[in-house]
Formats: C-alpha cells, structure tokens, sequence
C-alpha cells in the first residue's frame, strides 16, 4: 500500500509549475492518509486523528495511546513548515518514530495536503477528496472465489469501500499503471 501511495504522488507535476497550495487538491492527496488517519475529531485508527493538527504538540491528540517514544519526547508543534518537513521524510525528522510512510516527495503535493489540514483545522467547509476503496485480502474459507473479488462497504456510514480478493497475488493483476 505504501508502494502504491508513493507512486501517486510521482505522477503530480513539479512544484515549479504552480507554487501556490490548493485545498481541493490537497483533499485528494489526503486520500494517502486515510488508511490510518481521519479528520473527525476524536476518531482515532491506526494513526491520531488530524483534525485540529495544526498548533498541536506532536505526540498529544486526546486520548491516542500509540505513539513512538521518538514522538512522544519530541518537542515538535505541527505547523505548515514541521508537517511539510515530517510529509517529506517522517524517519529524518524525528528518528524512531514509527509511522511506516516513506513521505511525500513532491513539494506542491505536500503544499496541498497541509492547506487540506489547515482548512479542517480551521473549522470551515473543507473540500472532499474521492472515496478511495481499500485493497484487502481474505483466503480463508469465507473470503472470495479466486478471480471473483468482491465489493464490500465498510465504515458505520458506509462511505467508505474494500476490494476483497482471495490472495495478495490477485490485486497486483487488477493494479495497472493506467489505473
């Protein structure tokens, strides 16, 4: 998944071409985040939620029990420039952490998602991104038919959706480098 989100960014031109942040933008980009993160206040996954990110200490979104001790003794504050330089490279900015993301290469696309933050942050209407549907795998006796995935809505509003497949080899002959 991590290979996959990488590769997503690799597509979005260079920051030359347009300086400026652009929140609508930054919601698709967020799409890479959602797997572990939301923006509903207090509705913690994997990772803390985001949601009123900015001004916060690293390492103190209410009640998120776990964080790295990397994190947790940083003296980091999230601002635009600590999350551009966290998005760009988590393992260089605070060592031993262990968010498993390779960071974000492009510098418009991180310019994006941190106006994306800033507009939840703020409170105000925050442009969506698309649903992206996760990419799961079930070979017991109860997940799919090989070659037969199926569609599967997850999340209590069901606004979000998973690709079940009989094995991790399926997915990679659906993944196209069109897609």
């Amino acid at each position: 998944m991590i290979g996959l989100a990488s590769g997503l960014f690799a597509a979005v031109p260079s920051a030359a071409a347009d300086l400026s942040a652009d929140a609508k933008r930054g919601a698709k980009a967020f799409q890479t985040c959602v797997a572990c993160h939301s923006l509903e206040p207090g509705r913690h996954m994997s990772g803390p939620v985001l949601a009123g990110v900015l001004g916060r200490k690293a390492g103190t979104a209410k009640d998120f029990m776990r964080y790295s001790d990397a994190i947790l003794k940083s003296e980091v504050v999230w601002n635009e420039r600590t999350l551009d330089e966290w998005l760009a490279n988590p393992g260089k900015m605070i060592p031993g952490n262990e968010m498993a993301f390779p960071g974000i290469p492009d510098a418009r696309a991180r310019r994006d998602l941190i106006a994306y933050l800033k507009a939840v942050s703020e409170g105000g209407e925050a442009p969506r991104g698309p649903r992206m549907p996760r990419l799961k795998t079930d070979s017991t006796e109860f997940g799919p038919d090989a070659g037969r995935p199926v569609l599967v809505g997850v999340g209590m509003r069901g606004d979000r959706a998973a690709i079940v497949f009989a094995g991790p080899d399926e997915i990679a002959t659906m993944v196209k480098s069109g897609c």
